[in-house]
């Protein structure tokens, strides 16, 4: 079962299908989007996000950007999947109604993985029976309806990301810089590699972050933006065919051999030994 609304004239795409590794390459857009993924099965299964497995249990759903690199190869099971474009719904321009960039979308820190909690599991099998109904109403306000009820899944999403993966004692105005902090880096890390740098922009002194970060997770604010600068360089070694000298020049380094031992530093691998080691198919 696959159902698209797609905008010829404004390249805006919406789509839903209950099997995303058969029905995917059937979209009038095919890249660029960014995707809910839910298991819907009563046993887990496995997708693979930039060459790494990842298991979602059932009842379980996890958001991708067309940043990251998604591989159906290893999931036996149907996967359901809503997926859209900046041209339908832009998250950036929409933050302040939904709260969830940096949490759900285009963030440093570990894939969002939620748990939709019993209690909720009606909630959420009834919106995906008001997307169903509506995607078979073919009117002028359909993409109006559709965009309201995307809000409200993303909505519902982040609230149980709230809850499930950020730790209580921070209050709301905390989480939000939480989040801003993950967004700036994923939009800087290229030319910006101080805390102090994002503290700047965030109008925090880099004391408070650290110290915020500190309540939030292990990691510092300096390791995250050093793991999301290696993460970027993985994805050039194993998605494209450029060599170290052009990676270490996208990324923002000067000198190859600065690249090399950043890269070995942050991974124990040097870029080759990596290429080698971690050879993964396209």
């Amino acid at each position: 079962m696959k159902f698209e609304f797609y905008n010829r004239k404004l390249g805006a795409i919406f789509g839903l299908t209950d099997d995303i590794k058969n029905e995917g390459q059937g979209f009038s857009i095919t890249s660029g989007t960014i995707n809910f993924l839910w298991n819907r099965n009563r046993e887990n299964l496995e997708i693979l996000i930039d060459g790494l497995p990842v298991v979602l249990q059932p009842n379980q759903l996890t958001t991708t950007t067309y940043l990251q690199h998604i591989s159906y190869k290893n999931t036996k099971l149907p996967l359901t999947s809503f997926l859209f474009n900046r041209e339908f719904y832009c998250i950036s321009d929409h933050d302040a109604e939904v709260s969830c960039n940096g949490i759900l979308f285009f963030g440093t820190q570990d894939l969002p993985i939620i748990t939709i909690p019993k209690e909720q599991e009606r909630k959420f099998n009834t919106l995906y029976g008001i997307f169903e109904d509506e995607f078979t109403t073919s009117d002028k306000i359909q993409g109006d309806m559709l965009q309201m009820l995307l809000k409200r899944l993303i909505i519902m999403s982040t609230r149980l990301a709230k809850e499930q993966l950020i730790l209580k004692k921070l209050d709301n105005d905390q989480i939000d810089v939480i989040r801003k902090f993950n967004v700036l880096v994923d939009e800087h890390f290229k030319t910006k590699r101080k805390v102090s740098e994002y503290a700047e922009l965030l109008f925090k002194s880099p004391k408070t972050l650290s110290n915020l970060f500190a309540i939030y997770n292990q990691k510092s604010p300096q390791q995250i933006i050093l793991d999301r600068l290696a993460l970027e360089a993985k994805r050039l070694i194993n998605f494209t065919d450029k060599q170290n000298q052009e990676i270490a020049y996208e990324l923002g380094f000067n000198d190859p051999a600065h690249f090399s031992r950043f890269f070995k530093k942050v991974t124990s691998y040097s870029p080759t030994e990596y290429r080698e080691t971690h050879n993964i198919l396209h």
